[in-house]
């Protein structure tokens, strides 16, 4: 009974010992150098379920476009999406910057010619054989070849390039809401003006109706009814664009519900030149591609997938040094003078000897990798100097369309219809001229409210493919 309590309070010993080594080292191991701090709040955050899924959008009843533009960094489930990305680098640099677990072994086992009373026994032996070892899985392996810092450097990469995604992302999605917005008040203004006309082609219609037959024949009339009906067409017309625009604005925002009716501000349809794009060298294509060379998050994101790609590679080529694994055994049989196996502890190492492979695959992979992340990166410089081109050309085109219609377009053509109009009310002019100067006076205020939009939208794509959220 002595020797089997002996051997009890061994083997608890064992136990305990194991337990302290697997608590210790959970408690001593915390997150790498550079790797973002949490809590229990934060972990919980990530588990399924918990996911932080915004509240409704509700729209106010004038969306201005400041507002539009901060309940999309609030509430825009593009961005948030993005936002969860940025949290699975996190994750990886997390597990990228991890020491390994130590190994625990215990083994415990019966003694077969075990004999309480010898002779026919071994009196120096104990009924139970017990053993146990610590392995430290390579973790000490893994910092002196450095392999652990070139996986922490990697995943740092690939974070920061995770988190110039979001902001590319912020970039685009932010671009969408400025030329949605100018869509929706394009629309607006165009219901407005139709609704002008509608106004103005119902009184000439009723004057008309009253001239007839005697100042007017029937095919005059017809033409009158004819225009206001188009005018009729016209509103309805917007009216459906109108809606159609403010249900594209509010999925850009994120809302889930059915679209509320809102107005918007239509002061943005004015001619306003930002002061860097005014001047004769300020604003130059050239200036402006220096710019987003320096500003564009998506070139700064391949940036740092070069980056990744090249410690990827060298860790790739670290790997072909073998993990030697060190490892410690104790063991005992019985105790006293004529024990059957003395305590005994022994160190030892093991590794997996390269002698067939040498991570020639991965390391070809890695390098493909650093090849493609290199040309990409080239690539995007195209992609930047094309998307700089397009949208300049659109702006100076733009411009001078709008400039050109509010020095004499616009103003010609409301003079000739206003002459006309009181002439033909007056009896000097004919009805065939007052109706085609209304419509001329019509389609030259379309195309002019559409050229100021495509003037705004130019400028909006502009500034997306310099990278600024507003040029001023």
């Amino acid at each position: 009974m002595s020797r089997a309590r002996r051997f009890a309070g061994t083997l608890g010993a064992v136990v305990a010992l194991s337990v302290q080594i697997f608590a210790g080292g959970a408690r001593a191991e915390g997150p790498p150098a550079g790797a973002p701090a949490g809590g229990s709040d934060a972990q919980a955050d990530t588990l399924p379920g918990r996911a932080a899924v915004p509240p409704a959008v509700e729209l106010p009843k004038l969306l201005t476009l400041e507002e539009s533009l901060r309940i999309l960094r609030t509430r825009g489930l593009d961005l948030l999406i993005a936002g969860a990305q940025v949290m699975s680098a996190e994750a990886d640099l997390v597990n990228a910057g991890a020491v390994a677990n130590p190994n625990a072994t215990v083994q415990l086992g019966p003694t077969f010619n075990y004999s309480s009373s010898p002779p026919g026994g071994c009196s120096g032996c104990a009924q139970y054989f017990v053993q146990w070892g610590l392995s430290d899985n390579a973790a000490i392996m893994d910092f002196v070849s450095g392999k652990r810092g070139l996986r922490v450097k990697a995943a740092r990469a690939a974070l920061a390039a995770a988190r110039l995604g979001r902001a590319d992302a912020e970039r685009n999605l932010g671009s969408q809401v400025k030329q949605q917005y100018a869509q929706v008040v394009l629309a607006r203004a165009t219901l407005d003006f139709y609704r002008e006309v509608q106004d103005t082609m119902t009184k000439t219609l009723e004057l008309n109706k009253l001239r007839y037959p005697r100042m007017i024949d029937e095919g005059g009339l017809a033409r009158v009814e004819i225009q206001k009906l188009e005018a009729d067409q016209g509103v309805s017309t917007a009216t459906m664009t109108l809606r159609q625009a403010q249900v594209g604005l509010a999925f850009l925002l994120g809302v889930r519900t059915a679209t509320p009716d809102f107005d918007v501000e239509k002061t943005l349809l004015k001619l306003r030149v930002p002061a860097s794009l005014g001047g004769a060298t300020g604003g130059s294509e050239q200036t402006l591609f220096e710019l987003a060379l320096n500003n564009r998050p998506d070139l700064k994101a391949q940036g740092y997938q070069r980056v990744r790609s090249g410690e990827a590679l060298a860790l790739a080529k670290r790997t072909q040094f073998p993990d030697v694994t060190l490892n410690m055994q104790y063991s005992q049989l019985g105790m006293g003078q004529n024990v059957g196996q003395p305590m005994s502890i022994i160190f030892g190492a093991s590794m997996n000897l390269p002698v067939f492979y040498q991570q020639q695959g991965e390391i070809r992979r890695a390098r493909a990798d650093a090849d493609t992340q290199a040309l990409q990166y080239e690539k995007n410089i195209a992609q930047v100097a094309s998307d700089l081109s397009t949208a300049y050309a659109g702006f100076k085109a733009n411009r001078e369309l709008v400039e050109r219609m509010e020095a004499t377009l616009l103003g010609r053509a409301k003079t000739a219809r206003d002459i006309l109009e009181k002439q033909y009310r007056a009896g000097n002019a004919s009805l065939m001229d007052f109706l085609d100067a209304e419509r001329t006076y019509i389609s030259t205020n379309i195309e002019y409210l559409q050229d100021l939009t495509a003037y705004w939208t130019a400028l909006f794509q502009l500034e997306q493919a310099v990278g600024i959220e507003e040029l001023k």
